[in-house]
């Protein structure tokens, strides 16, 4: 769902289109999205309309990257372990 948001606003029965589910099970989706603050729901008569709410995913992101080049140099550093010793024990 949070895919389909990124290209637009979309409402309930839209996003619960293309997944098997009711539309309560996507209301219930949405709802949970909501509360954690990735989306934002708006009431437009009956239709309820749904966006995305990029802020949080910014920062999922960058506590990501971080630990992405973190593990990156981690794991940089233990390949040159390992080629140190393996350049050691041949003749």
């Amino acid at each position: 769902m949070l895919r389909r948001l990124a290209s637009g606003e979309q409402s309930i029965g839209a996003l619960a289109s293309p997944f098997e589910m009711s539309f309560a099970g996507a209301s219930k989706h949405v709802r949970f999205l909501e509360n954690a603050g990735l989306i934002r729901r708006t009431v437009r008569g009956r239709t309820h309309m749904c966006s995305l709410d990029p802020a949080p995913l910014s920062a999922a992101d960058e506590w990501l990257r971080f630990y992405e080049r973190f593990w990156t140099e981690r794991l940089d550093a233990l390949e040159r372990e390992l080629n140190a010793d393996t350049d050691k024990e041949q003749p």
